[in-house]
């Protein structure tokens, strides 16, 4: 019995300073167990016994209780949730650091100025973030917005154009709601007063489709406003070109078909603003719209050569302008 008891003396502190060795040894070993690179999604409130998991199953940790022991040492670090990006080598504790400042992964989706939902989804899918039947899905609910625009049809118009920060675990409707809370800043920076939001979102989307340059557009938004005082039919073409999109029938090019198309779209048949945006324009365009130009155009056509409009009070000198257009254009 005694020396039994004087084996245990010996080998139990042995024991204790072998496991202490080894757990000092993980715990400044620089680890990697995948390949390329691997990505690990932390969700607010996720345990530390759930995030060692999360990282030991990626690779990126040896073992799970690692991340115990640099909890220990960091009591007082939180875990940021967010999805973080790992490609090297990396010891616990140059881990931890990471996930206790934030080092999320994200990485930058831009939508151009005037582009519309189809154009936003083809991007998405070109780019491999989103599929664009997913993106188009969320974009066609228009629940979003309808505290501004109950009679909004779809979410066109109302997702601003910008560079948004993206994950891969984003979804559509995620990336919905960023730009439609986007387009909510942007509208309260203009001195709209009691203006129709519908209305004067897709007023502005004629515009932004209609020209690219910031000194026309709220001479192009005068235009159509007075057409619109005078009754007239606004004949815009993007519109016409909005409606074929719509009926999946567009193919680059303006058919007298689509000239005489009854989708609700085509101002070509339709008296008026259409039913929603044709695309979403950025803030220029929208303060263009609630200020447009005090003039009596009612009419513009291209420049020959391109580098703007000519703009007609009356149909005289718009056929002029137009006929100029035509003899540039087949010289080119």
């Amino acid at each position: 019995m005694k020396r039994l008891l004087l084996i245990l003396i010996v080998l139990i502190p042995l024991m204790i300073g072998g496991a202490a060795g080894a757990v000092f040894y993980f715990s400044r070993e620089s680890y990697r167990g995948f390949e390329n690179e691997t990505f690990v999604k932390l969700d607010r409130g996720t345990g530390t016994a759930a995030i060692g998991r999360a990282l030991a199953e990626a690779g990126v940790l040896r073992y799970p209780w690692l991340i115990w022991i640099e909890r220990l040492r960091n009591p007082a670090a939180k875990v940021q949730a967010g999805e973080y990006r790992f490609a090297n080598r990396a010891t616990p504790e140059e881990i931890y650091a990471r996930l206790a400042r934030g080092d999320i992964y994200y990485f930058e989706f831009t939508v151009p100025e005037g582009s519309n939902i189809f154009d936003i989804a083809a991007s998405l899918e070109q780019r491999g973030i989103l599929s664009a039947a997913d993106f188009l899905e969320a974009a066609w609910d228009p629940s979003l917005i309808h505290d501004l625009a109950p009679s909004a049809p779809t979410l066109e118009g109302f997702l601003f154009p910008s560079t948004y920060r993206l994950t891969h675990s984003t979804t559509a409707a995620d990336l919905c709601r960023q730009m439609t809370e986007a387009f909510r800043r942007q509208w309260r920076k203009t001195p709209h007063g009691d203006a129709d939001v519908l209305a004067t979102v897709t007023l502005a989307s004629l515009v932004e489709k209609e020209t690219g340059l910031a000194g026309e557009r709220p001479l192009v938004a005068a235009v159509f406003w007075n057409r619109l005082q005078k009754g007239m039919r606004l004949e815009c073409d993007p519109t016409t070109i909005y409606a074929a999109l719509l009926d999946n029938r567009y193919n680059g090019v303006i058919h007298k078909s689509d000239l005489a198309s009854e989708n609700p779209y085509n101002t070509y048949r339709h008296p008026g603003l259409p039913p929603g945006p044709i695309a979403n324009p950025g803030l220029d365009g929208i303060e263009a719209a609630l200020n447009p130009a005090q003039t009596d155009y009612l009419y513009f056509v291209a420049k020959p050569g391109g580098g703007g409009h000519n703009f007609s009070a009356d149909l005289n000198a718009h056929n002029r302008a137009t006929k100029a257009y035509r003899r540039g254009s087949s010289k080119r």
